[in-house]
């Protein structure tokens, strides 16, 4: 199966640092060098657009803005790229979440793909006014996404829950095509509602082995169903001309890292109740020392940034190898990121994406009567 490549969409702001966030932290001063405007998102989406990523990633959290309403801005931006909007189905009658799916795959021509997100962190929730414990909220998960495949196929739907319940629920149109549904989870619980309803289950980017582990527990639950799935992974990447050029621009990220905002995010993650973020800090201990878990993959970012914690760091050509190897694992799709996110895109884009086509392991979603690229070096110089 070729691989899929998404981008991502900062909008929780962009920089030439990394820009923090996410799992209860605030978004870092950083941010604000870049505002997630309109102008400025559609043009990284434009960009990976052209690059041949097939999609981009908005997250969802009070630390950015709304992922429905910009991703429907933009997309009047794009003509092609799809949207992979993260949303918490705590947040939203599952009908209306429905009916909001059907509405952009039709204003977009089908470029809607729906990353549900639980929610890890009940601070967080109980702002929203969500008063359910993490359990609580994978079970309502299990719900609504019961009563949406179910609106979406066509049928008339009624369910008295334990958390959801509706009644004589349909949609006037159903979306064509149906959104895929992308999830992610280190949990029992989590595995469960992947196993039963997601179409791509995401891990955050960890050693192999502990991806493999992962990958084989949920295919598994996913079996004992009678279903199968497919996985990504989410990462951040450093990619250049040379390892050394890679690695200087990591160690001068990690440079810019105040040890008191480190500090405090650290202790700010510790109190999270999300599993994969426990994983995620695990991974590098709040140390600096000893970030390289794997061979080119680096840690640092997660010292600020809640989440997705990893990057892919080194030359185009130890890239391409890191992203075979995670393939030959069962990965099939890869949400990546970089800062800022407008040029780490065309880093990638032209740096590692030409190697992958030459190997016969990827092609332009949008040029598909095209030959593939020829690598070359990135007309950037740093």
């Amino acid at each position: 199966m070729p691989l899929t490549f998404h981008w991502f969409l900062p909008t929780n702001g962009d920089s030439r640092h990394v820009v923090g966030g996410g799992h209860g932290t605030p978004a870092s001063a950083a941010g604000r060098d870049r505002p997630p405007t309109v102008a400025y998102l559609s043009q990284i989406a434009r960009a990976a657009e052209q690059l041949g990523f097939a999609g981009a990633l908005t997250p969802t959290g009070a630390w950015c803005e709304d992922a429905w309403l910009t991703t429907a801005m933009v997309a009047q931006h794009t003509e092609r790229l799809k949207f992979l909007v993260a949303f918490r189905p705590g947040f939203v009658s599952p009908t209306l979440a429905a009916q909001m799916a059907s509405t952009f795959q039709r204003q977009t021509g089908g470029r809607l793909l729906l990353n549900v997100v639980t929610g890890g962190e009940s601070h967080e929730q109980r702002a929203y006014g969500d008063f359910l414990d993490k359990d609580a909220r994978y079970r309502r998960t299990d719900e609504f996404l019961r009563i949406a495949r179910d609106l979406w196929d066509g049928g008339t739907v009624s369910l008295d829950g334990e958390h959801l319940s509706v009644r004589d629920a349909a949609l006037a149109r159903v979306p064509d095509p149906v959104p895929e549904v992308y999830f992610g989870g280190s949990s029992p619980a989590a595995v469960e509602v992947a196993a039963r309803h997601v179409d791509v289950y995401l891990t955050w980017g960890e050693p192999p082995a502990q991806v493999a582990e992962k990958i084989g527990r949920v295919r598994s639950a996913a079996a004992r169903g009678g279903r199968a799935l497919r996985f990504g992974v989410r990462l951040h990447v450093i990619t250049r001309d040379t390892a050394e050029q890679a690695w200087s621009e990591a160690f001068r990220l990690l440079d810019g890292f105040d040890r008191e905002t480190v500090r405090s995010v650290q202790a700010g993650l510790a109190r999270s109740e999300s599993e994969g973020q426990r994983r995620m800090l695990a991974l590098h201990g709040g140390s600096r020392d000893g970030l390289e878990i794997h061979p080119n993959l680096w840690a640092g970012i997660g010292l600020v940034r809640g989440g997705a914690g990893t990057a892919l760091v080194g030359s185009h050509d130890e890239v391409a190898e890191r992203i075979r190897e995670y393939h030959a694992l069962g990965i099939d799709e890869f949400v990546l990121s970089g800062y800022p996110h407008l040029e780490e895109a065309y880093w990638f884009g032209e740096g590692v994406l030409p190697r992958l086509a030459a190997q016969g392991l990827w092609r332009h979603p949008f040029q598909e009567d095209e030959e593939p690229a020829v690598p070359s070096q990135v007309p950037f110089t740093g």
